[in-house]
């Protein structure tokens, strides 16, 4: 399986996957499932995939060589030469709906699952940072003032402390440690998902994306990772306690 999250900023845009896959307990691997597209100074987009591993790389193989041939040839529409980010995850949905269309009835007749699902986000000149999440059949959802942060995946677990944490508000450095004990949460509580992580942040009117491969013994991480436990620990042992007479 897989979680990837995706939280929307009034600062920027800040991003994390995993890259475990698992198609049972004797066939566990890594592939990455964060791919970003960037033109400097204009645009920049990201794509966070969940699912259904064929489907989602065959999405992903679309859209890439739709933005190598819109470079070649100005008449093609691609999520980098569209004319705006909600224009792009439209094109995002419509590749995922060629790739049901064509693959589903076959995946399903061998016993898999075909749902698939992306995160998109990105900005473009002269634009706002959005944030989308498409589902299998090709419509989506945009993250907003209420919600300002999307999932995908195994998001259970992760989800209370960006509940209780992110805000439109809140800063890149602060969302990047929510972000970060989300997906420690989930690790810890799911086998299937796994390190190492990539972390992608894009702040505002930039049209850059900062990443960074965070493995195993990343030194910040552990730390991140061993305060919140111990907090957690000790925020437990101080509640009250309620009395049974």
């Amino acid at each position: 399986m897989t979680y990837c999250v995706g939280l929307k900023l009034k600062a920027g845009l800040v991003l994390l996957s995993d890259t475990r896959t698992n198609a049972g307990v004797d066939n566990i691997a890594r592939f990455r499932k964060m791919f970003l597209f960037e033109e400097p100074g204009e645009r920049v987009v990201a794509l966070m995939t969940a699912g259904n591993l064929g489907v989602t790389q065959g999405v992903v193989t679309s859209i890439s060589a739709a933005v190598k041939r819109s470079k070649i040839d100005p008449e093609i529409e691609s999520i980098m030469s569209c004319e705006t980010i909600y224009r792009a995850a439209q094109i995002v949905g419509e590749s995922m709906q060629e790739i049901q269309k064509r693959d589903r009835a076959n995946i399903e007749a061998q016993g898999a699952a075909a749902d698939a699902t992306i995160i998109m986000a990105g900005q473009r000149k002269g634009g706002d940072l959005r944030l989308f999440l498409i589902y299998t059949a090709g419509n989506f959802i945009e993250a907003g003032e209420d919600t300002p942060y999307l999932q995908i995946g195994e998001h259970k677990y992760g989800k209370p402390i960006l509940d209780r944490v992110i805000r439109s508000e809140t800063t890149v450095d602060e969302a990047i440690k929510a972000a970060l004990v989300s997906m420690d949460s989930t690790i810890r509580s799911n086998l299937s998902v796994g390190m190492p992580l990539d972390l992608a942040v894009i702040p505002v009117d930039t049209f850059h994306a900062h990443t960074q491969r965070i493995e195993s013994d990343h030194k910040e991480f552990r730390q991140i990772s061993d305060s919140w436990a111990q907090s957690l620990r000790t925020a437990f042992h101080a509640l009250p306690s309620i009395k049974i007479t």
